[in-house]
């Protein structure tokens, strides 16, 4: 049988690809050992999705072992390189605020464990497709700079604007604040294209918004939508950080970025990049996100807005996906960010 090997296999995007290419006929390896609880503490533990994908997933087993560890990944990419038919790249140091008090810790998993993984596969199976899950954060701060004005729940741009429909892939990434968890980003998302465009590997970066949906261990540092939806149903209150709770986001649902993946696997390319996100189909606010948790749930949350944004925060960021839509023509966006909210409340009862 074919193999998949998915680092962070047990986190949001990771655990979603567990289950879809499993449910091809997939043999699946993951690789995750769990750092999500290291960085984050209890409710950033994921040994709750392991146990369910152990359960659900005869043909899937876990190893939980550290990208870090060269020597340890390259005994498994050595024993399985004849039959391994995709690696998807998911494991991360995922949050602004750890990255910069720990900046070793972040570029050694973000940037050293993917030119790890891009070595092995160099060496054990070079024809096979390479999908690293990037971040919109290669952007820094730059989205800030547009003609952002304000309207009721959220920042906007004129419809007239070039960048309305969203943010292109040849957006700058130069010249901009990033935090220290974008610049280890953007250094993994360089290498991964240089192995497709310089070398010949079958890579592809995902430069993704807001992935969300119920495998999602949502924490106060990482997990925008989660968190926002399982703090606001327990306790009945939410810290809107800085832009007056007004910044934008759009979100993707986890089962329609791993469709994505699947189109690629079946038409790869070299050294390519995608942003991909909700769009202008599935996006909202933080206030509008909140304002649709209450109508949904019939409760009123104490909204309390800070004035001090987090470093690199977007005031507005949608992704333009036509790039990925012209190639792939096939994939279609199945949840709006109602019908996402909607599942995460059900997810938390």
């Amino acid at each position: 049988m074919s193999l998949a090997i998915i680092t962070g296999s047990t986190g949001l995007v990771g655990s979603e690809a567990v289950n879809f290419f499993h449910d091809k006929g997939f043999d699946v390896l993951g690789i995750d050992n769990n750092l999500r609880k290291f960085f984050f503490g209890k409710s950033g533990s994921t040994s709750w999705v392991k146990s369910k994908l152990l359960k659900r997933n005869k043909n899937f087993k876990n190893y939980s072992i550290d990208i870090r560890n060269l020597k340890s990944l390259e005994k498994i990419f050595k024993d399985c390189s004849k039959r391994i038919s995709i690696i998807i790249h998911c494991a991360a140091q995922p949050s602004h605020d750890y990255g910069k008090n720990f900046p070793f810790l972040d570029f050694n998993i973000n940037a050293t464990g993917t030119l790890n993984l891009l070595e092995l596969t160099k060496k054990y199976s070079p024809n096979v497709p390479f999908i690293f899950m990037s971040t919109n954060k290669v952007y820094g701060d730059n989205p800030n700079k547009l003609k952002i004005y304000e309207k009721n729940t959220r920042w906007e741009l004129s419809k007239t604007d070039k960048n309305y429909k969203g943010i292109k892939e040849n957006f700058s990434i130069d010249n901009a604040t990033h935090s220290f968890f974008g610049v280890s980003k953007t250094y993994a998302d360089l290498i991964v294209q240089e192995y497709g465009k310089n070398i010949g590997l079958k890579t592809v970066c995902f430069r993704a918004g807001c992935i969300t949906g119920p495998n999602h261990s949502g924490a106060n540092l990482h997990g925008f939508l989660s968190y926002l939806v399982k703090t606001s149903l327990i306790k009945k209150k939410y810290n809107l950080i800085g832009y007056k709770g007004k910044q934008v986001r759009d979100n993707l649902h986890s089962n329609d970025l791993i469709k994505c993946f699947w189109e690629f696997f079946k038409k790869p390319k070299n050294g390519e990049i995608y942003n991909i996100g909700g769009g202008r189909y599935s996006n909202c606010s933080i206030i509008e996100a909140l304002d649709l948790i209450e109508k949904i749930s019939k409760i009123e949350i104490n909204k309390n807005i800070l004035k001090t944004p987090r470093v690199g925060d977007h005031i507005w960021y949608i992704s333009d996906t036509s790039k990925f839509k012209k190639d792939y023509p096939n994939w279609k966006q199945k949840y709006d960010t109602k019908k996402i909210i909607k599942e995460l409340i059900e997810h938390q009862k």
